[in-house]
Order: structure tokens, then sequence, then C-alpha cells
């Protein structure tokens, strides 16, 4: 876990080694969604790049009798 400061004009900079792990790059754009107390940045990727993210993802899951 890493911390960061809030600049006197509201700003952040995401450390080094997140930014890597997640590929991002100066400019991209991230979406803040604020859950609870807490926000979280999403980085924002095109519908085309988001093609066979959940490839190999398991689809069994438990189900009512009466929803077969």
């Amino acid at each position: 876990m890493e911390t960061v400061t809030i600049s006197p004009k509201f700003q952040v900079v995401i450390p080094r080694a997140i930014r890597e792990e997640l590929k991002l790059k100066p400019g991209q754009r991230v979406t803040a969604i604020r859950i609870g107390d807490r926000i979280e940045l999403v980085p924002w990727r095109p519908m085309r790049a988001m093609r066979g993210f959940a490839r190999g993802i398991s689809t069994d899951v438990p189900r009512d009798d009466d929803r077969i």
C-alpha cells in the first residue's frame, strides 16, 4: 500500500509501481468513483481494448431449480 499527498491544486501522483503495473500512460483518462468514504480511480479503456478480457472465466454458478 502506498500513500500519496493531495497538492494545493487537489492533484495526486499515482506511484510509479502502480502506473507500470496497470500500464497507465500520460494523459490517459480514469474514472473517479466514490464508494463510501473512499475514492477509486478506474482506468478508462475503450471497448475494443476490453475484447477477450474475461476469456477463461468459469461460468459455473449455482442456480435455483426454477432457473434452469
